[in-house]
């Protein structure tokens, strides 16, 4: 047994797993709500916010067995995995609104683009999204008389080079 798996085994709590996973997040109102009613009662300040019924640390498999399996055979939703309400947070996250940044953020991932391969299928309207909010620039802006339009055909950002001919090479001096 490693001793990770032996700190797991034993309760223990020990460091997250990644940089990414040290983090801030804020919660709904109605979330802080029902924390603050469940911590209502007085505890020293390093106590467990979830405990066993005995007031100890919870302990996976005796959840899954006790409370977590009954709970979701109850719901019609056997089978459900503990790790599965992390995708539909995600999930809930994204139908609200959250772009891909702020997703990563909060759910601890280390890169935009590990959120983009795993949960970018629930991103499907996004383009409608965009294309509606390209659609209320163009109108807003069509009643502005005084805004430009750039031709990018001939304003260029950055100076051009001469084209040369293949196998030549560059003048001297540069």
């Amino acid at each position: 047994m490693t001793t990770a798996s032996l700190a797991r085994a034993q309760g223990l709590a020990g460091p997250p797993k990644t940089r990414a996973s040290r983090r801030t997040v804020g919660l709904p109102r109605a979330v802080v709500e029902e924390l603050a009613a469940h911590l209502a009662t007085p505890a020293e300040p390093d106590a467990l916010v979830f405990t066993a019924p005995k007031g100890g640390p919870l302990r996976v498999i005796a959840f899954r067995a006790r409370i977590w399996r009954p709970a979701t055979r109850t719901a019609g939703l056997d089978g459900l995995r503990i790790h599965d309400l992390r995708h539909t947070a995600v999930a809930l996250w994204i139908a609200a609104g959250a772009n891909p940044k702020e997703v990563a953020a909060r759910a601890g991932h280390t890169s935009v683009s590990f959120t983009l391969d795993r949960y970018g299928h629930l991103y499907p309207e996004s383009d409608a999204a965009l294309r509606d909010r390209l659609d209320a620039l163009y109108s807003a802006g069509q009643g502005d008389q005084d805004a430009a339009v750039v031709d990018l055909f001939q304003e260029r950002s950055r100076p051009q080079r001469h084209p040369r001919t293949r196998g030549t090479p560059p003048p001297l001096g540069r």
